[in-house]
């Protein structure tokens, strides 16, 4: 069965995102303006609400991490983030970057690229809004949010084959006009 989740602008409160179950039930998660979510499921006619419950967010991670973090980290990632020129995609760190087993901070990411790195998917868990000191680890899959370019710039600095020499946020081109050749 392929459920399919339907998403509207709820003016003035935020986000719905709902999915209708096997049964023909509905259930919904508002996602606040203020960040706040609920979880709610309506009643058999879909006139109104039966049951609405806030969650904070920690209740909210919880939630995520027993029905599958990396799946619906994914799914609400790219609804919520359709912001126009902005991509969200989960990258991992492979076993052998140069980065495993250090703090997201030595990374460099936001300095670098722009992009920013909003969670860490490890194993079921959804780790949201990881500090510079949160340690990476080979495996992890991280929740990055840019341009595509940056994003990009993002996958090759965590696999450890971005060339700082071409990168233009290490090593800017020299300005329009100038010639660094030794004279000779």
């Amino acid at each position: 069965m392929n459920v399919e989740i339907s998403s509207r602008v709820l003016p003035g409160i935020g986000v719905c995102q709902e999915i209708e179950l096997r049964d023909e039930h509905r259930i919904g998660i508002v996602t606040r303006r203020t960040g706040l979510r609920d979880l709610v499921i309506y009643d058999e006619d879909g006139d109104g609400s039966a049951l609405s419950i806030a969650l904070t967010d920690d209740e909210a991670n919880a939630v995520a991490e027993i029905l599958g973090a990396p799946q619906l980290t994914s799914r609400l990632a790219a609804l919520q983030m359709q912001a126009e020129g902005l991509i969200v995609e989960q990258l991992p760190i492979p076993h052998d970057s140069p980065y495993a087993r250090r703090p997201l901070g030595d990374t460099q990411v936001r300095t670098l690229t722009g992009a920013s790195i909003v969670a860490v998917l490890r194993r079921s868990a959804a780790i949201p809004s990881p500090t510079p000191d949160f340690v990476l680890m080979p495996g992890d899959l991280v929740v990055t949010v840019g341009t595509q370019d940056a994003v990009d710039q993002v996958a090759h600095i965590l696999a450890g084959t971005l060339n700082p020499a071409t990168n233009p946020a290490t090593n800017p081109a020299p300005p329009p006009g100038t010639d660094h050749r030794p004279s000779g």
